[in-house]
């Protein structure tokens, strides 16, 4: 197996879209329409967003995204895995790759929200065990059952925080 490559990457690509596919339909099956915050591909082209994709031998693994809430702070969205990739440290990859961007821009606090329901448990378990904290809602969240938003402040680059 080859190394993973992280870069950023067009949505409206055939295999990314393949991705953003699942995770839409991932989405559905778990929550409320009036709880659905995914980004379409065309929302993914907005220029406060940066998107990603981790791929091994040009065989894509995964996606995510950063979206510019204000100066200081940025939102992680459309975090996928290919069900394939799971349980290989691909999303692991992908944050900690989106944590670098964010302070290579400057950026002290990266927000994410996800779903509260089982199927959501290794996310919230990933997300956790990379430092973030469940907060109150932020941005246009608000107060669900269907989800649990999460927060982590970023230590400037090159201040070894232990995290």
């Amino acid at each position: 197996m080859g190394e993973f490559v992280i870069e950023i990457d067009d949505p409206r690509a055939q295999d990314v879209q393949e991705v953003i596919a699942a995770h839409l339909a991932f989405t559905n099956e778990h929550f409320p329409v009036e709880d659905y915050h995914v980004l379409d591909v065309n929302s993914l082209l907005a220029p406060n967003i940066s998107f990603f994709s981790i791929r091994e031998d040009g065989q894509l693994l995964g996606v995510g995204a950063l979206k510019q809430l204000d100066g200081l702070h940025a939102e992680i969205k459309s975090m996928h895995t290919a069900e394939a990739a799971r349980g290989r440290g691909v999303a692991r990859a992908l944050v900690g790759h989106l944590l670098d961007v964010a302070r290579s821009r400057g950026w002290t606090r990266v927000s994410l929200e996800t779903g509260s329901m089982e199927a959501y448990a290794p996310a919230r378990a990933l997300y956790e065990s990379i430092g973030f904290e469940t907060c109150e809602p932020f941005a246009e969240y608000t107060a669900s059952p269907f989800s649990i938003c999460m927060t982590m402040e970023l230590a400037p680059l090159g201040n070894s925080s232990g995290a």
